[in-house]
């Protein structure tokens, strides 16, 4: 099977203009990550192999990215500018779940850059573990993010968090875990679920008042894109942390 998405239709991978971030172009076109695990599937989603460039070459397989299940490959469809994150990266992850966006999030940084994925919740923390035993550049933290100092000797300094926490004190937990962890002039890249910080706002009220909080932890947003129509009420906002003043 060429490419493998359905039958034997012809894929074509081109490069996206994220740094480490591909699309599959065949009769419907799919962003792919090129998976660092090659034959395994994380959470069961299609995996496309082309062939290399140069005669005889190994085949390139690379995993489908699906908006609807990770809020970053959302906000890339959504057009976001910068997602900050390239090979060679290190990312601290925070709300990591079961891994399924983390997984890309360490297919898109490749072995020379590294993720730092905190999770609290212990049924979670389970998969997200197995899914980094295959992982090198993948650590899996399994504690509170309100409580950074906890995995402080795990985590270096960073050049990007990204954060889905879904806790009404987000704004919060990042600009603390940005104190501990990421450098100056570092990103943040933010999911904000409106329902979850105030249900009786409406979303773009909410979204400002994150921004003006993140803006007092001296998280200076750049640009805020909505996630429709992969989630409702969810914006992605993203920034520079400790910007000098001019």
């Amino acid at each position: 099977k060429r490419g493998g998405m359905k039958g034997g239709a012809k894929v074509i991978v081109e490069g996206h203009r994220h740094d480490g971030v591909f699309v599959a172009r065949g009769k419907e076109d799919a962003l792919v990550t090129k998976n660092m695990c090659p034959g395994v599937s994380v959470y069961g989603e299609k995996r496309i192999s082309v062939e290399g460039p140069g005669e005889g070459a190994e085949k390139v397989e690379y995993r489908v990215w699906n908006p609807f299940r990770s809020k970053l490959a959302a906000a890339v469809l959504a057009g976001v500018d910068n997602i900050y994150m390239k090979p060679g990266s290190k990312v601290l992850y925070l709300g990591a779940a079961s891994g399924t966006s983390v997984s890309h999030v360490s297919d898109l940084v490749g072995p020379e850059g590294t993720v730092y994925a905190v999770e609290f919740s212990h049924r979670s923390g389970r998969d997200l573990v197995n899914m980094a035993k295959k992982r090198p550049n993948v650590v899996p933290i399994i504690e509170d993010a309100r409580h950074p100092q906890k995995y402080r000797m795990l985590v270096p300094m960073v050049d990007v968090v990204f954060a889905d926490v879904a806790q009404p004190d987000q704004a919060r937990i990042v600009g603390l875990n940005a104190q501990y962890f990421l450098k100056n002039k570092g990103n943040f890249v933010i999911s904000v679920k409106a329902s979850c910080i105030d249900s009786t706002a409406p979303p773009e009220a909410v979204f400002a008042r994150e921004v003006k909080k993140l803006q007092e932890l001296q998280l200076k947003p750049k640009e805020q894109v909505t996630l429709e129509p992969y989630e409702r009420d969810h914006a992605v906002v993203c920034g520079i942390f400790r910007a000098q003043k001019k």
